[in-house]
């Protein structure tokens, strides 16, 4: 069974292709300072960490911090597609708990809010074969226009991944259903399964069983969920996959789902199964819980496994 679900996965693996990352840029402001961040940029420089051409796609200010961004980006090595647009560069105050468990207060009217749909964004999307999206870029009608765009236009084969991350009130149950529709492979935490389990009416059955609901009603490839300290699944077409998580000293959380979807999806193009990409997927993210902001630079020894 897993192998045809693997083949079902890989089917989008093209030399030619890119990964992309597609949503909100911004700063995130944590209590020792400013760090790039962002979902679709944190993922995007993850999975280029594994030798993949991928590209953060969002839009910044005609600002100084929209400089600082391009900048930024440049000097991590990523490529991008950030369009300068007459609204704010993004940023958002992160506060972390004594578990280094962040909340965030995220600035309205930014420029991510404004990512317009041009050429150079059309043939990104023809060529390729991974992109993520979320919801919080969602919560404007000109992204969200350009989000749906940008994914009705990938080829049939390409992994379309929604990362949910459910942030404040930037959300609705439309909003949530047409990234559903749009996605082949969902990834949501255990917070996000129960919110979505009661907008969409089945707060009563257990954990796995929303799981396996969700992934048989939207047609899913597979539904990854993660747990915090309590391990992470993947469900996929009648296999699931189980994952403790390793205990390690976290400095922050911050970027560490970004830093999973990008390992899992890197390793399910390189050819791995299910459960050794859930393997590498977990052992990324528990690194970047170890170090500080979204970012950091992977170590040899998890770069080697898809070497």
């Amino acid at each position: 069974m897993e192998d045809k679900i693997n083949q079902a996965l890989t089917n989008a693996d093209n030399s030619n292709g890119l990964i992309v990352g597609l949503g909100e840029a911004l700063w995130d402001c944590l209590p020792d300072g400013r760090k790039l961040g962002g979902a679709p940029a944190n993922f995007a420089y993850h999975a280029s960490q594994f030798g993949n051409e991928a590209y953060a796609v969002s839009a910044v200010g005609n600002d100084d911090l929209g400089d600082e961004t391009l900048a930024a980006l440049d000097e991590k090595g990523l490529n991008y597609v950030m369009q300068r647009v007459d609204y704010p560069t993004g940023r958002v105050q992160v506060k972390l708990d004594d578990a280094g468990i962040p909340t965030y207060d995220i600035q309205e009217g930014a420029a991510w809010d404004n990512i317009p749909l041009d050429d150079r964004l059309k043939s990104l999307a023809g060529r390729c074969r991974a992109v993520c999206f979320g919801s919080l870029a969602q919560r404007s009608e000109v992204s969200r226009a350009t989000i749906y765009k940008f994914l009705d236009a990938t080829p049939r084969h390409c992994l379309r991944i929604c990362d949910i991350n459910l942030r404040q009130h930037f959300y609705s149950k439309e909003v949530i259903r047409e990234s559903l529709r749009r996605c082949n492979i969902l990834k949501i935490n255990d917070e996000e399964l129960v919110t979505i389990g009661r907008m969409f009416g089945y707060p009563g059955l257990d954990f796995e069983n929303k799981c396996w609901l969700i992934l048989g009603k939207y047609h899913l490839n597979c539904l990854v969920l993660t747990c915090g300290v309590n391990g992470s699944y993947v469900f996929s077409k009648g296999v699931m996959s189980y994952l403790t998580t390793p205990k390690v000293k976290v400095s922050d959380t911050v970027g560490a789902g970004d830093s999973f979807t990008g390992a899992f999806t890197s390793a399910i193009l390189a050819g791995k199964s299910v459960h050794e990409a859930h393997e590498l997927a977990v052992n990324v993210s528990a690194y970047v819980c170890t170090q500080n902001g979204a970012m950091p630079k992977l170590p040899s020894h998890l770069l080697d496994v898809l070497k």
